[in-house]
C-alpha cells in the first residue's frame, strides 16, 4: 500500500506540473503573428456609405490575391460600429458576413489580418477637429467603455476560431483622450476583458492623441504579455502628405512645398494669407529642415518604447494624399521605408484603393504604379 500511495503522489505531482506548464504555455507562448509589409483595406467596412451590392462588390477575392502577389504579407482591416450594430446594439448581419469572408480570403492568399475597430459612436478621432467634441463620451462614460468591451466580446465570439497566427485585434483606433492616463486606464480594462476570453490573441495597442509618435512615451503597456504589437501613425510633415486635403486646415496651403529641406520658402510664406502664416509658423515649416534624419528623430521615442517592452513596433497608417506632387511623394516614401527597415518597423500604408491608395477599383488598374514599385522594393 505504501508503494502504491507513493506512486499515486508522484503521478498526481506529475499531472499538476503538466497542467501548470500547459496553462502557462496557453497564456505566455508568443504567437507566430509575424508582419512586415501591409496596407489598409479602408473605406469599405469603415468610413463608407456603401451598402448592399455596392459594398459586397467593393472588395473581393481578387483584391487579396493581388496584394499577396504584389508582396504584401498582411492587411489592416478598419471596421466601424455603425456598419456592424444598429443604434439599439443589434447586429447587422451583412457586415459580419463580409468581415468573416474577408479574413478567410486573406488566409487563403497567405495574408494575416489586423481587425481594427476604427470608429465607434462614443468616439470619433476627428470629432474635435470638426466641431463635434461633445460626441466623444468614451473617456467620461463608464457605459461607453463597457459598450466598447461588449463590442469586442461579440467580435471575439465570431472571430475566435481564426488562428492566433492569422488574426490580431486592434481594439481602438486613434484614441483622443484629454489625459494620457485616461487612455492607459482604458487599455487595462479592455486588455483584461479580452485576455479572459482569448489569452493568446495578438492585440495591437496604439498611443494617445491620434496614435501620435510623440505620445508613445506616455503609453503604459500591460506587463508580461508578449502577444502585443505597439502601434503609431505618421503623416508628417502634414503640409506635404496632406497637400490639398479639404478636411485639414494645412490642406488649404497653395504654395510650393519642398522636400527634403526647408518645406516652405520665404517667398511662398509671404504670398500666403495671414491665417496660413500662423499655421506655417506654428509648425516651423519655414525654418525646420525636413529629411530622413527628421523622420529618424521623430521615431526615436516609439522605437525606445518598443525596445523597453521588447515588442514589435508597427506604423499602422502612413501615406501621401493623391493630389500631392509624385516626385515629392516618392522622396518622402523612400525615406520612410528606409527608416522602417533600419528599425524593423512593420507597416501598413494608408491605403489600398481610396484617396491615398495605389489601386483604382473602378478602372481595375493601378493608379500609382510608381508608388507600388517603391513599396515593394526589397
Amino acid at each position: 500500500m505504501k508503494k502504491i500511495f507513493i506512486s499515486l503522489i508522484m503521478v498526481g505531482a506529475w499531472v499538476l506540473t503538466f497542467n501548470a506548464c500547459s496553462t502557462k504555455g496557453d497564456t505566455t507562448e508568443v504567437n507566430n503573428f509575424k508582419i512586415q509589409r501591409g496596407t489598409n483595406v479602408s473605406h469599405w467596412l469603415s468610413q463608407s456609405e456603401e451598402r448592399g451590392e455596392a459594398r459586397r462588390q467593393h472588395i473581393k477575392e481578387a483584391d487579396f490575391e493581388r496584394l499577396n502577389q504584389l508582396g504584401f504579407d498582411f492587411v489592416r482591416l478598419p471596421i466601424d460600429e455603425v456598419q456592424f450594430w444598429d443604434e439599439q446594439g443589434n447586429k447587422l448581419p451583412e457586415a459580419w458576413d463580409l468581415l468573416v469572408n474577408a479574413i478567410r480570403l486573406a488566409e487563403k492568399h497567405h495574408l494575416r489580418t489586423i481587425v481594427d475597430l476604427h470608429i465607434i459612436r462614443s468616439h470619433y478621432f476627428n470629432a474635435s477637429l470638426e466641431g463635434k467634441g461633445e460626441e466623444n463620451t468614451l473617456f467620461s462614460s463608464e457605459k461607453a467603455q463597457q459598450d466598447l468591451i461588449n463590442m469586442w466580446y461579440q467580435l471575439s465570439d465570431v472571430l475566435k476560431g481564426f488562428s492566433n497566427d492569422s488574426v490580431a485585434y486592434e481594439f481602438m483606433n486613434e484614441p483622443v483622450a484629454d489625459d494620457h492616463e485616461q487612455w492607459n486606464q482604458l487599455i487595462v480594462k479592455v486588455h483584461k476583458a479580452l485576455r479572459e476570453r482569448e489569452p493568446q490573441r495578438t492585440l495591437v495597442i496604439g498611443s494617445n492623441l491620434w496614435q501620435g509618435y510623440e505620445t508613445m512615451k506616455y503609453l503604459k503597456v500591460p506587463e508580461n504579455d508578449k502577444n502585443i504589437i505597439l502601434s503609431f501613425h505618421y503623416y508628417n510633415p502634414m503640409i506635404l502628405t496632406h497637400y490639398g486635403a479639404w478636411w485639414t486646415p494645412i490642406g488649404k496651403y497653395t504654395g510650393k512645398v519642398n522636400y527634403p529641406g526647408i518645406l516652405v520658402s520665404k517667398e511662398d510664406y509671404e504670398a500666403s494669407s495671414d491665417s496660413m502664416k500662423v499655421l506655417l509658423d506654428e509648425n516651423h515649416y519655414t525654418t525646420q529642415v525636413w529629411d530622413i534624419n527628421k523622420i529618424r528623430e521623430d521615431f526615436a521615442d516609439a522605437i525606445a518604447v518598443a525596445k523597453k517592452y521588447d515588442l514589435q513596433l508597427f506604423c499602422g497608417e502612413w501615406g501621401v494624399y493623391e493630389p500631392v506632387d509624385r516626385e515629392l511623394a516618392y522622396k518622402w516614401t523612400k525615406d520612410m521605408l528606409t527608416v522602417f527597415k533600419e528599425n524593423n518597423i512593420a507597416w501598413t500604408t494608408w491605403c489600398y484603393d481610396a484617396d491615398f491608395g495605389f489601386w483604382d477599383q473602378q478602372k481595375n488598374d493601378f493608379k500609382d504604379k510608381g508608388l507600388i514599385d517603391l513599396l515593394m522594393e526589397k
